[in-house]
């Protein structure tokens, strides 16, 4: 209904269900507006704005039942949004599923505005919705159900959500691209992306894809997806796929998929073209040589050969004939320009193995940066859009369209994306894979798409951050704090929220005043309840973290959050000083405004109603140093402790989180559930950053607040037991402070690691200092944390992990 268009406030409260499901049940255009005061109806003839006016002007648009039976009904909806009694939602609810029990709709025999009404005022009530959802409603369930399934409600729903949970691009992302495209043309424009698959993509490879999507959409052109198989060496047909996968995690689809490979053939007699032209030469000049001689602007000898060898030469290269091993193609641009990178660059290789699409068909390779300015032109690409650090290389790029006379391409470049404390290297990231520092590509510590999203980092802060960077050209070490608290903002409004006790040292209160145990519904996102709600259990005993417990002074007033105040009667403590029980006198009379503590708790366990274990997990960045330079070593800078695994109890509402759902367990942070508690296996949460410097900090320092030297290694050697300096059966010092998983040392430094110890037994314990034998890089051995403190996994012996994935089943590298 392109005449109607209803504007309404996604944050409206409570919100009008009943015209968004009926807009979109008819087609009508919607829009959201956050400034929106009140619902509005545009048509032909005016504005509606009251919102049963609205809903009269929809009405007409969907079938029509029996007027007065439909009358009755819709004045029911009415009632039933504003019952808050449980008495009269029960009475209303037993009625219409009496109604439901023979019926399929509420009047006549096909949906009509009396069902749309009735179950928007169900949806936006919360007290009906907890009833509905003992189902105890059988048949109203089912038809609930069932107008919830429309695709006209899903549609109304989702977009909702889009728009609660996402702000419109922001005015600043908008003007970074206010300029857009030299060129370009509605319809007409043709991006691409061109991925080599030899890894997994990463959050620099983010910004290149979203680029490319966006200017593809904004000028209503194509987004070619074309992986870059020029190098059999490096590539497989697994990482394709992965890819693929990876880009369809970050809602990118290309209008098509192709290969370079596609094009070997034209690319073969393209060169052949080149050196015909007079415009490339075959090389045998060794390859540090020729490095040199760019290098210093000295023309190879082979440069002035006759186009008849150079032809010939070729031609036994392509054949894999063992007389042309050795020599390259390359273009006869220039011996001495100041762009090094025009200095005659190779452009085809020699290479007899075997190639994952082609086979052994090829015995000759394009580079990219002569196959690359090629297939663009050859694929239609308009626009090519790379990162800066391409620039010298683009009158390269030109070259080769000009002297092959093909159809030129415009460039435009942008700053690459870099991040403190981050790898982006595939060999450096392999190398943590193949050393089990990680437990595969899709880590959550890892910069890659998989570890990224596995962190809980969503498709929409991801896509307004690399957004909001604009066409900058400044190649910066941007720090993480930005992204996280704009994926924080995203995340917030609709996250559930959920409570938490840590299994360790837990303190039991006894609740005086609490006779029995009760239940009670309560909202899961107090500011929205379209998120749903959870059954809170109250009894007369109650667990708390140790913190908490520990905090609390004598007759302090606290605030039970969900339930009421309570004041502190007595606290007993442990041998050790850990608070073990605690006596409160409720008194819910108090004023929560007064008091300095709100606490979460969970109500002790019970066979009715049994608290769930589950795991916290937090990491920390897998080295200690901000950038790692060039020639820095990466295993002299990584981090000891990057994995903190938190047990903990949760009740039973935690057991309709599925994988993936992003939660808040209150005063502890965002999660992202890792591992749904299911077939006997304990839930498992990570711990979403939210921003805040004290969360984004490295923890690499430890207890001690020193990070260790960078020339030694953090770990001591385990041979032997404690008196040879190792940890013996006994487990590390501070056994419930240990990694859950520990980084060993490499066999040349485990050789030369010794240790000082105050103890009589040489064991290691906090404090001490760890010197190589020629006695020097000494510091304190960051044992001891500021995070967490966890038990060892199992028994008397340091356990780590199984290094499965978790959300993938990735083979390393290394094993294909």
């Amino acid at each position: 209904m392109a005449d109607l268009t209803l504007t309404l406030s996604p944050t409206a409260t409570p919100f009008p269900w009943a015209p968004l499901i009926t807009a979109y049940y008819v087609s009508a255009n919607v829009k959201f507006d956050v400034d929106a005061a009140t619902p509005s109806l545009k048509t032909k003839a005016s504005t509606v704005t009251d919102v049963e006016a609205i809903l009269g002007e929809l009405s007409p648009l969907v079938a029509q039942g029996d007027s007065t039976k439909q009358a009755s009904f819709v004045s029911l909806a009415k009632t039933l949004h504003t019952v808050t009694a449980y008495p009269e939602v029960v009475g209303a609810l037993d009625n219409l599923d009496d109604h439901f029990a023979y019926r399929t709709f509420l009047v006549g025999h096909s949906i009509t505005v009396a069902d749309i009404w009735v179950w928007s005022s169900l949806k936006g009530n919360i007290q009906a919705l907890g009833v509905l959802k003992r189902n105890q409603h059988v048949h109203l369930s089912r038809w609930y159900s069932y107008i919830e399934s429309l695709p006209s409600t899903q549609a109304a729903t989702a977009a909702l959500n889009d728009a609660r949970a996402t702000k419109a691009k922001s005015s600043k992302a908008a003007s970074s691209f206010a300029l857009g495209l030299p060129g370009a043309v509605e319809g007409q424009v043709v991006t691409r992306f061109p991925p080599e698959p030899s890894g997994y993509l990463h959050i620099g490879h983010t910004k290149a894809a979203i680029l490319n999507q966006y200017f593809a959409a904004m000028y209503k052109g194509k987004l070619l997806i074309r992986f870059d198989d020029t190098n059999p060496a490096k590539e497989k047909a697994q990482f394709e796929t992965t890819i693929l996968e990876d880009l369809q995690l970050l809602d990118i689809k290309g209008d098509s998929t192709s290969h370079t490979s596609d094009y070997f053939k034209e690319l073969h007699e393209y060169c052949v073209q080149l050196l015909k032209s007079g415009k490339g030469y075959a090389d045998d000049t060794d390859q540090m040589q020729m490095r040199q001689e760019r290098m210093d602007g000295i023309a190879s000898k082979r440069r002035d050969s006759p186009v008849e060898d150079n032809l010939k030469i070729f031609e036994q290269m392509t054949s894999g004939d063992p007389a042309a091993q050795g020599w390259c193609i390359r273009a006869k641009i220039s011996v001495d320009d100041p762009n090094k990178a025009l200095r005659d660059p190779v452009v085809y290789r020699m290479n007899v193995q075997p190639h994952h699409r082609t086979g052994d068909k090829w015995k000759v390779y394009p580079t990219y940066d002569f196959a690359c300015p090629i297939v663009d032109s050859m694929e239609g690409v308009t626009h090519a859009l790379r990162t800066n650090e391409y620039r010298d290389r683009n009158p390269q790029y030109e070259w080769m369209q000009e002297a092959l006379g093909l159809r030129k391409t415009t460039i435009w470049d942008f700053s690459r994306v870099n991040f403190v404390y981050t790898l982006l290297s595939k060999r450096k990231l392999l190398w943590f894979v193949q050393q089990n520092f990680v437990q595969g590509w899709d880590d959550p510590r890892f910069p890659t798409v998989r570890g990224i999203r596995r962190r809980g980092l969503t498709v929409e802060a991801l896509k307004q951050y690399m957004l909001s960077q604009g066409p900058s050209q400044a190649t910066i070490m941007l720090e993480w704090d930005g992204i996280w608290a704009l994926n924080k903002k995203i995340i917030d409004p609709i996250a559930p929220r959920y409570w938490a006790v840590e299994k360790k040292d837990l303190v039991k209160v006894t609740l005086e005043g609490q006779s029995g145990v009760e239940t009670k519904v309560q909202p899961l996102h107090k500011k929205n309840p379209d998120v749903g709600e959870k059954t809170v259990v109250y009894g007369p005993e109650i667990y708390l973290d140790q913190e908490d417990g520990a905090s609390f002074e004598d007759n302090e007033e606290i605030t039970l959050m969900d339930w009421g105040n309570a004041i502190l009667k007595t606290k007993t403590k442990t041998a050790s000083g850990t608070i073990d029980s605690i006596v409160m006198t409720l008194h819910l009379e108090g004023d929560f405004k007064k008091t300095k503590k709100k606490i979460t708790w969970l109500a002790a366990s019970s066979d009715a109603h049994p608290l769930v274990p589950v795991t916290l997990i937090d990491y920390d960045y897998l080295i200690s140093k901000k950038k790692l330079e060039e020639d820095d070593d990466v295993k002299d800078f990584v981090t000891p402790q990057t994995e903190f695994r938190t047990p903990s109890f949760s009740d039973a509402n935690i057991l309709k989180v599925k994988k993936g759902d992003i939660i808040q367990f209150e005063r502890k942070g965002y999660y992202i559930c890792d591992r749904a508690a299911e077939e006997g296996k304990e839930a498992e949460f990570v711990k979403i950053p939210d921003g805040k410097a004290a969360s984004l900090a490295s923890k690499a320092a430890g207890a001690g607040g020193a990070v260790p030297p960078e020339n030694v290694d953090v770990v001591p050697k385990t041979k032997g037991g404690a008196g040879k300096g190792g940890w013996g059966k006994s487990g590390p010092p501070s056994a419930a402070k240990s990694p859950a998983n520990v980084l060993t040392p490499t066999k040349e430094s485990a050789s030369k690691l010794e240790t000082k110890s105050d103890s009589n037994n040489g064991a290691m314990k906090e404090g001490d200092r760890v010197f190589l034998s020629d006695g020097t890089s000494g510091f304190p051995i960051p044992i001891s944390t500021k995070m967490y403190d966890v038990k060892a996994l199992v028994g008397d012996s340091q356990s780590t992990p199984p290094s499965e994935s978790t959300m993938y089943q990735v083979k390393s590298v290394s094993d294909v």
